[in-house]
């Protein structure tokens, strides 16, 4: 339903596409598969009508891209649309005059769909390896999975601060990767030791590396332990799955009938007559 309300320009103007069109020049990335895939997200968070959305730094974009097809099709179809009057042009004071996107949208009522604001945590982005953001395709991410050896290999390669060239060299955290992954997982002990070591060149990026590895591997070492249980024993994360599932199957399409009624569509199936040859 989504993908036929979206101008194209919307989708190709999604910042996470044009960037990889550009560093993933060895990929075949001009298909609709690729280039939809930010409606897909839309359609995945709408279904259950959120009034915000946890994510990144880099998907705020995505989550405008939600808001504007919500908007879009609530322009579109508002609920009770087919006893409209199109005959008559709407008065300003119309009930069914729409939301102005300076105007808070409501997310009940004649529409549909809510437009759902991001939510970020402290720290929004999270730097892969090489310094760009965190991505499989860059081949530059640390996974939840990684064992401790592999972990602090990856992050003795990580790059830092392009400022310091030379161990003598005064850094900056707030512009290192490293000092990224330090205001996540580091407490404020560490922090500390980091800002005045940086800051002075009374630490090398080694030992910044080292803390850093160390506090990354003070939470995944617990999450990997936890996570022994189900890597033995699959069904019990596979029946997690289909709970949640069946809960959210039910919400969703109580979603597809409001939006299936708006639109003016059947949402009820009918099996077709047959004669008795087809019967057969």
């Amino acid at each position: 339903l989504f993908s036929m309300i979206t101008p194209l320009g919307w989708l190709e103007r999604v910042p996470s596409y044009k960037e990889q069109r550009e560093n993933l020049k060895d990929k075949d990335l001009g298909t609709y598969g690729f280039l939809g895939y930010p409606l897909l997200q839309a359609a995945d968070i709408l279904l259950y009508k959120p009034n915000f959305v946890p994510v990144g730094e880099d998907q705020v974009p995505h989550v405008e891209l939600t808001r504007e097809v919500a908007r879009r099709f609530n322009q579109f179809y508002p609920r009770g649309r087919h006893l409209i009057d199109y005959s008559e042009p709407l008065r300003p004071d119309s009930p069914y005059s729409f939301p102005t996107k300076e105007r808070p949208h409501p997310t009940h009522g004649m529409f549909v769909f809510p437009e759902p604001q991001p939510l970020l945590t402290p720290s929004p982005k999270l730097p892969g390896t090489d310094g760009r953001k965190m991505s499989k395709s860059y081949g530059n991410t640390i996974l939840l999975s990684e064992p401790e050896p592999s972990l602090r290999q990856k992050l003795k390669t990580m790059v830092t601060d392009p400022a310091r060239i030379r161990r003598t060299d005064p850094g900056n955290p707030d512009v290192c990767p490293v000092g990224d992954l330090h205001k996540i997982f580091s407490n404020a002990e560490t922090m500390a030791k980091v800002n005045e070591g940086c800051r002075t060149a009374g630490i090398g990026c080694i030992e910044c590396k080292q803390w850093a590895s160390d506090s990354l591997w003070r939470v995944l070492g617990p999450l990997q332990e936890r996570r022994q249980k189900y890597e033995a024993n699959p069904k019990l994360a596979w029946d997690i799955l289909d709970q949640g599932s069946t809960k959210a199957r039910a919400v969703a399409e109580a979603t597809m009938v409001e939006a299936r009624d708006a639109a003016n569509l059947s949402h009820e199936y009918e099996a077709p007559e047959q004669s008795v040859a087809e019967g057969k």
